[in-house]
C-alpha cells in the first residue's frame, strides 16, 4: 500500500490580502516537499482567539489521525507567551499559549511542550519562524515530546456553561457570530421549545428552510449548539447580536 503523505492545516488571522501565507507555506515545503497542506481559515477575525478556538473545535477530530494542525492567532506574538506543540488523541497541533489550542488541551492524557525561539525569529512573526518549523518536523516524524521540554501550564478556554434552572429552563448566551450573520449559543443538545433572543421568541426549528425567506428561525446546528438565523439574511445584524447576547430556551 502507498505511504500516506504527511498533512498540516492551516488556520490563521493573517487574510489573503498579503503574502503572509504565502511565507508559512513556504518554509513548510522547504522543509518538507511532499507535505500536504490543508487551508482551514485565514479569514479569523484579526487577534479574536476565542474565534480560532472555537474554529479548531470543529475540525481538528474530522482529520486523519496523525494529522499535524497550526494555528496561528497570535496577539501576542513577540512577547512573554510561551510557544507551544500538543499532543491529543493522536493528533499533534503547534501555536502560540493563548487559548486557541484549548480543544486539544482539555482531552484526557493532552501533552504540551514548550518550543524554543530561534535567535534568527523575527519577533513579529513566529507563525513563520517558530511554529512552521516545528510543524514541519512533525510532519517528518518527530514526535510532540522530542520538541522541548514538558509544560504544565498551558492557558485553556472554555465555553461558558448555560444556567439551568428546575423549571426546565436554560439561561446562555451567544458565543459566535458566524459568516452567515447566524448567531450561535452555548446552548447544547436542545431541540424542542423556544428560545428567546432580544426581546423576540422563536420556535426551535429543524433546519433553516422550515421558515420563508427573511423569517427568523432558531435551529440545531451541526455541532449540536441552538443559534439564531434569518433565513437568506443575517440575524445578528437584524437583532443587534453580538458575543455574549443572554438568550433564553424553554423547553416544550
Amino acid at each position: 500500500m502507498p505511504v500516506a503523505r504527511p498533512l498540516v492545516t492551516l488556520l490563521t488571522d493573517f487574510g489573503t490580502a498579503d503574502g503572509y501565507v504565502g511565507e508559512v507555506k513556504g518554509a513548510l515545503l522547504m522543509a518538507v516537499p511532499e507535505v500536504d497542506i490543508v487551508d482551514i481559515s485565514h479569514d479569523v477575525p484579526p487577534q479574536d482567539v476565542e474565534s480560532g478556538r472555537l474554529a479548531l473545535a470543529r475540525y481538528w477530530r474530522r482529520f486523519p489521525v496523525s494529522t499535524v494542525h497550526l494555528v496561528v492567532i497570535d496577539p501576542g506574538v513577540g512577547a512573554d507567551r510561551a510557544a507551544i506543540a500538543v499532543e491529543s488523541a493522536g493528533y499533534a497541533l503547534v501555536g502560540p499559549d493563548n487559548g486557541v489550542l484549548s480543544p486539544a488541551l482539555l482531552v484526557p492524557g493532552a501533552l504540551a511542550v514548550t518550543l524554543a525561539v530561534p535567535s534568527h525569529a523575527a519577533p513579529t512573526f513566529h507563525g513563520r519562524d517558530v511554529f512552521a518549523p516545528a510543524a514541519a518536523a512533525l510532519a517528518r516524524g518527530a514526535q510532540v515530546a522530542d520538541l522541548g521540554p514538558s509544560y504544565d501550564h498551558a492557558i485553556v478556554r472554555r465555553t461558558p456553561e448555560p444556567e439551568r434552572w428546575g423549571d426546565g429552563t436554560v439561561h446562555g448566551e451567544v458565543i459566535a457570530i458566524d459568516r452567515f450573520g447566524n448567531a450561535v449559543t452555548n446552548c447544547l443538545g436542545l431541540r424542542a421549545g423556544t428560545i428567546e433572543v432580544a426581546g423576540i421568541v422563536l420556535a426551535v426549528a429543524r433546519a433553516y428552510a422550515d421558515v420563508p425567506s427573511g423569517s427568523l428561525v432558531a435551529v440545531t446546528g451541526s455541532n449540536g449548539l441552538l443559534e439564531i438565523a434569518e433565513r437568506d439574511g443575517s440575524a445578528a445584524r437584524r437583532l443587534g447580536l453580538a458575543r455574549g447576547a443572554p438568550v433564553l430556551f424553554r423547553a416544550g
